[in-house]
C-alpha cells in the first residue's frame, strides 16, 4: 500500500461523523457514510473553512463558515459561495484500519 497512511481505526468513526487529520502536509477530512469511508481536503475552496467542523447530511458536507456544500464522495460543489470542488483522496480499509493516500503516485 505504497503512499497510503493509516489515519484511524474503522470502529472509531460512526456514520455521518468526520475526522480531521493530517497526511503529510495535507489536512484531510475522513468520513464514514453508510459504512463506507471517504476522504476530502479539509478546507473549503471558498474561504478556507474547516469542512470537518461542518454538518453532514447523507453524503453532503456544509462548510460552517458560509454554507457552501460539497459532495463527500466526489468533491463536487453543490452550492455557492464555493465554485471550485474539493479534492478527494483514495481510501482503503485493511484489517480494521483506515488508510488515506494524498500523493498522486502509487497504486490505488
Amino acid at each position: 500500500m505504497a503512499d497510503f497512511v493509516c489515519v484511524a481505526r474503522a470502529g472509531d468513526l460512526v456514520d455521518g461523523q468526520a475526522l480531521s487529520t493530517f497526511v503529510g502536509d495535507e489536512r484531510v477530512a475522513v468520513f464514514r457514510i453508510a459504512g463506507q469511508f471517504y476522504a476530502i481536503e479539509d478546507r473549503c475552496t471558498h474561504d478556507e473553512g474547516t469542512l470537518s467542523e461542518g454538518s453532514v447530511d447523507g453524503e453532503i458536507i456544509e462548510c460552517p463558515r458560509h454554507g457552501a456544500k460539497f459532495n463527500i464522495r466526489t468533491g463536487e460543489v453543490l452550492s455557492m459561495p464555493a465554485v471550485v470542488p474539493v479534492r478527494t483522496f483514495p481510501v482503503r480499509v485493511v484489517d480494521g484500519e483506515v488508510f488515506v493516500r494524498v500523493a498522486g503516485e502509487g497504486p490505488c
